[in-house]
């Protein structure tokens, strides 16, 4: 018997305390630094112009609920408002929860499982969560490319770009290798340490499962390859949007005139920041911390890039809000929803065995 999603959810607390205060912390300093009157000015600046922010930023669950659409495979399909409703739920709760991305994207599936299979669903994800990781690495790879050759950098952070650049490198490298010869180096790790002893009762029925979805990603590979560049393309529209939105807010909130060049190298730093701590809820402090300290080097000054960091906790907030109405709509809570996907996950794993 598996444990319950409930008590899932308590182990994260502490972790989440900590990260919240820390977070909290630094939050506090940088506002302090940048100066409350100009962030309030910058905020009253933008004023109505974040209506505007907000209809840009929905861009982003549109193209990635489509893009989900795009990953079944026949006889299975989902529609693009059921897709998106699932996003925006999932999305929510990742938010919420203090290192929600473990139950983030197995809700999504379970949301939708009155129109196709929980395993089927899941393996969707797993398809598109890939594809979304390419173009990250690809928009954060152009990003710290262009910031290296239009703006001298303190050392630090030139040291920093650069190793982001190599890792990056690295990482697109080794998943074309990985998808091209179809190596199955999870599920092969996982027999590796089961077969040694190590972790029995943990890895018992879990490297079945890693094998099935990597079966399932290599199939999706040969046999859709058609549907590849649609993805790509649709998974771009996400941060081309970022890119606008970062723009639509440095026009009102700025002195300065932003240019896209800016707009771009913004939004790629932030997907950086997003990536790496994106356990951190909000990413509280670290957003601020990351986003003014560009800003002062690209010479729009310290304050707007945490007036900036703020907008987007706003819009967050906002389309946390919308998702969180998706699950109140269906009658389901927190708590509920996480039990839910519990029973799904449960439920997938019977299937699957003899």
């Amino acid at each position: 018997m598996s444990e319950p999603a409930g008590n899932k959810t308590k182990k994260f607390t502490p972790a989440g305390i900590i990260f919240a205060v820390l977070g909290l912390m630094l939050f506090a300093y940088f506002v302090k630094k940048a100066g409350v009157a100009e962030i309030v000015d910058g905020i009253k600046r933008l004023g109505a112009g974040f209506l505007l922010v907000l209809l840009i930023s929905s861009v982003r669950p549109t193209v990635r609920s489509l893009a989900w659409t795009l990953c079944f495979e026949k006889p299975h399909t989902l529609s693009f408002f059921s897709a998106l409703r699932a996003y925006m739920v999932g999305d929510s709760i990742g938010t919420l929860i203090p290192l929600g991305i473990v139950v983030s994207e197995p809700v999504k599936a379970a949301l939708v499982r009155d129109r196709v299979p929980f395993a089927i669903g899941f393996s969707a994800l797993v398809v598109e969560n890939l594809f979304y990781s390419l173009s990250v690495a690809l928009f954060i790879l152009t990003g710290t490319l262009a910031l290296l050759l239009s703006f001298p950098l303190p050392k630090p952070l030139w040291i920093a770009s650069v190793g982001a650049l190599a890792g990056v490198i690295i990482v697109i490298f080794a998943a074309y290798i990985v998808v091209r010869r179809q190596l199955k180096f999870v599920s092969g790790a996982l027999e590796f340490l089961y077969g040694r002893g190590v972790a029995r009762n943990f890895l018992e029925t879990r490297r079945g499962r890693v094998r099935t979805i990597e079966d399932r990603i290599y199939g999706f590979y040969s046999r859709n390859s058609s549907r590849f560049l649609p993805i790509l393309f649709l998974e771009s529209f996400f941060h081309l949007a970022g890119v606008a939105e970062v723009y639509i807010t440095l026009l009102f909130i700025s002195d300065m005139h932003p240019t896209l060049l800016a707009a771009f190298i913004l939004e790629s730093v932030n997907r950086f920041i997003n990536v790496v701590f994106k356990f951190i809820p909000l990413r509280v402090g670290i957003d601020e911390a990351g986003t003014g300290l560009l800003t002062k080097i690209l010479q729009f000054g310290t304050a707007s890039g945490v007036t900036l960091a703020i907008v987007r906790k706003a819009r967050i907030v906002c389309w946390t809000a919308i998702g969180v109405a998706f699950l109140v709509r269906r009658g389901l809570s927190l708590k509920s929803v996480t039990e839910e996907t519990e029973a799904a996950m449960e439920q997938a794993r019977a299937a699957r065995q003899p």
